[in-house]
């Protein structure tokens, strides 16, 4: 199956969105319905006590879903997060980790998938579950 949109559009989108590029989060690799991305470590990203904030990994988790539907809607697509829940269970104290999201379903109106955060020995540190909701094309 050809997917909807190639690794190049969204690793360009990746680099023109300011919210994504603040982070620099890095495509790390697609697949049809699927986008993982890898997150460098920053200082900014630290909360007191020297652990990576968990709105890093919600972030993360948020956007390799975005990315993650484009490969099936297509790189115009606008949906846009209805529901977010996030489960943390390990922390990074100043390290790079990586995010794979999947879509799990992809319905008329509503779209949804996972997410999971893992330190570089694949140590699982956040398990999302996310719904997105098809926006309705700006010419409808």
């Amino acid at each position: 199956m050809s997917l909807a949109c190639t690794e190049q559009e969204l690793e360009q989108l990746l680099l023109a969105v300011a919210f994504t590029r603040n982070f620099g989060f890095v495509l790390g690799g697609i697949g049809d319905g699927q986008c993982t991305i890898d997150v460098p470590f920053q200082a900014a990203f630290e909360r007191p006590g020297g652990v990576v904030s968990g709105q890093v990994f919600m972030a993360a988790a948020d956007v390799a879903m975005w990315l993650a539907i484009k490969t099936r809607l297509g790189i115009d697509d606008a949906s846009v997060t209805a529901e977010m829940k996030t489960n943390f269970l390990g922390s990074a104290r100043r390290e790079a980790f990586r995010c794979t999201a999947r879509v799990l379903k992809l319905g008329r109106r509503l779209i949804y998938g996972v997410a999971e955060c893992v330190d570089g020995n694949g140590r699982l540190l956040a398990h999302s579950t996310i719904t997105y909701i098809a926006a309705e094309s700006a010419a409808g």
